[in-house]
Formats: structure tokens, C-alpha cells, sequence
């Protein structure tokens, strides 16, 4: 019994091993480092070349400063592909549904694990990208402050948004099983997809457009209120809903099929 006990499987023991695992592999210090790189310089960049009457006037000073956060998007989600997908490919998920019998799980703990280090990485580098930028756009009209109304929540909410959209690409990986499926699912279901049907002629279609997982998270950046997104609230428990959806369909696909 004693011995037993001491090798039972827990929720605190699933974690710690998915967090040994997503550090084990040099892919993601690289891909959460050139994240947070990318996203600073480009947003040193833009506010070092800034003069005031050279935006559109609509972008807010986060969406302006956080231009970079686009392709950190797209890099968080590619990692979230290899998390789950990447341990098929290699064939070692074998031996994780060997130690974790009932294999939901692994899949919650890689979700966690995954969600939570995306979210602090992004959480830091979003703050530092701002205050950055703001050194040089000081006394433009893209000037802001921490303080000011809408900032803080927006430069949360950018971090929030990648890093449960990278969750979705985690469920994508889980449920196709190969990088390039789940890369290409991403690609062409979260980006490519709310922009065609975007073009449709359609109120109901333009409508739900705004709830998908892009639009949501261009809601959750903004500063102020825009007539075609959501409210930063609705558009969080509408993300929420969509990576729960995701991971509940990874979950069934996972238990329903051989390793």
C-alpha cells in the first residue's frame, strides 16, 4: 500500500511532469524568447519613427505599440501545435498515456502548463513593449500612460488573448496529431476564415464574424469602444468559449482513439 501511494498518479504530479517536458526541448525557450524580441523591437521601432499625424487616427496606443504582437501570435500558436502534436510525432506519447492511464489529464495539465507560461511570458512582454515605445512617443498623439483609462486592461487582455488562442492551437494539435495538420488548421480556421467570411454579404455572418477567436482577441486590445467589436467582457468569455470547445473535442477525440 505504502509503495502504491507513493507512485499514485495526481493532478500536482501531471503538471510537474508536463512542465519538465515543455522545458526539456530547446523549441520553447526559443520560440517564447523570439516571442517576447520580436514583439519589443518592433514596437521600439515603430515608436522611434513615430511623428504625430502619421497613424489613421483610429489605432489605439496599444493596438499601435503591440504591432508586433502579430506575428508573437502566430509563433505562440505554432508552439501550441508542437506541444501536443509534436509528442506524436516523436512517439513518446506512448509513454506519457502509459504513466497517465486516463489521458484527460495530460491534456488539461499541457493546457495549464502551456496557457500559464504563455500568459507570463506575453504578460511581460506587452508591459515592456509599452513603456518602451511610450519613451520615444512622448509628447505625440499616440502619447499614454499606465494609468490611463482602458491601458493596463488592454495590455492584459493582448497577453490573455495570445495566449488562449495558443491554448486553441494546443487542442488543434492534440485532435489532428501532426504539426502541419494542426499549423494548417490554425492558419486557415482561426486567420484565414473570420477574414473571408468577413466578406460575405451577409448581417448574420458579419455579426458572428466578431466572435471569433481573432476578432476577440482585437477586442481585448482595444482602449475604447469600436462600433464593429466586442466588449472587452463578452469578447474574454467568448474566447474562453472557444478554447473550451476546442479542448472538449481534443479531450473526446483523445479518449475515444488508440495512442
Amino acid at each position: 500500500m505504502t509503495a502504491t501511494a507513493a507512485y499514485r498518479v495526481t493532478r500536482v504530479r501531471v503538471l510537474r511532469s508536463e512542465w519538465s517536458k515543455l522545458w526539456s526541448v530547446r523549441s520553447t525557450g526559443l520560440a517564447l524568447g523570439a516571442t517576447a524580441l520580436l514583439t519589443i523591437a518592433i514596437g521600439a521601432v515603430i515608436g522611434a519613427n513615430y511623428t504625430s499625424g502619421n497613424g489613421d487616427g483610429t489605432t489605439g496606443p496599444v493596438q499601435f505599440t503591440l504591432l508586433g504582437i502579430q506575428f508573437s501570435q502566430l509563433i505562440v500558436a505554432v508552439l501550441g501545435v508542437m506541444v501536443t502534436a509534436g509528442e506524436y510525432s516523436t512517439g513518446m506519447v506512448r509513454a506519457t498515456m502509459a504513466a497517465v492511464p486516463r489521458r484527460l489529464p495530460v491534456l488539461w495539465a499541457k493546457a495549464a502548463v502551456f496557457g500559464a507560461t504563455a500568459f507570463a511570458t506575453l504578460l511581460m512582454t506587452t508591459f515592456a513593449t509599452f513603456l518602451l515605445a511610450q519613451t520615444f512617443l512622448n509628447g505625440t498623439d499616440q502619447e499614454a500612460a499606465l494609468t490611463d483609462p482602458g491601458i493596463a486592461r488592454a495590455l492584459v487582455g493582448a497577453a490573455a488573448g495570445i495566449a488562449l488562442i495558443g491554448v486553441i492551437s494546443l487542442a488543434l494539435g492534440a485532435a489532428l496529431r501532426g504539426v502541419p495538420a494542426g499549423i494548417g488548421a490554425y492558419i486557415g480556421g482561426v486567420l484565414i476564415l473570420p477574414e473571408v467570411a468577413g466578406m460575405l454579404p451577409f448581417g448574420a455572418v458579419e455579426d458572428a464574424v466578431a466572435y471569433f477567436p481573432s476578432r476577440t482577441l482585437e477586442a481585448l486590445m482595444a482602449t475604447g469602444s469600436e462600433a464593429d467589436l466586442l466588449s472587452p467582457g463578452v469578447a474574454f468569455v467568448a474566447l474562453c468559449a472557444w478554447v473550451a470547445v476546442a479542448l472538449g473535442a481534443a479531450g473526446l477525440l483523445l479518449r475515444r482513439r488508440d495512442v
